[in-house]
């Protein structure tokens, strides 16, 4: 495509940021701020959170007491709250991952597709007829 040739989206009028919106949705991309993924993301936060304080509070009865059978039961906690944080982690990343890579992944797809257009452009600029080598 040479420098005097209009670019197909500015042709039409259509930018290349609306052309891209528009694609996204005849995609039909579910959005990432969905209520379900939101309640995911915001529920392992909340464990998150919850399990560190559920720990730290563990640790205090545990130290602060001497008996062991208190002991055990703030070890037993302490345990659990770094389950739950653990949990509630791997939630948190899984559910703000999705959002970004879902978008990464229709990104690409848009790229691939206007280099795919271009590619067929320049092909069919070309003259088939002429016995010139392919340009490089």
């Amino acid at each position: 495509m040479t420098s005097t040739e209009p670019r197909p989206d500015l042709a039409s009028g259509e930018s290349r940021a609306d052309r891209f919106v528009r694609e996204l949705a005849e995609l039909k991309i579910p959005d990432p701020a969905a209520a379900r993924a939101a309640l995911w993301l915001r529920l392992g936060a909340t464990l998150m959170v919850l399990g560190l304080v559920l720990a730290v509070s563990a640790y205090f009865v545990s130290h602060n007491t001497q008996n062991p059978l208190d002991q055990r039961d703030g070890l037993a906690l302490g345990l659990g709250g770094i389950a739950g944080s653990v949990v509630g982690a791997a939630l948190f990343l899984r559910y703000s991952l999705t959002g970004f890579l879902r978008f990464w992944m229709a990104r690409q797809s848009y790229d691939l597709a206007v280099l795919a257009d271009r590619l067929s452009e320049r092909d069919l600029a070309r003259d088939l007829t002429s016995t010139d080598p392919a340009p490089r």
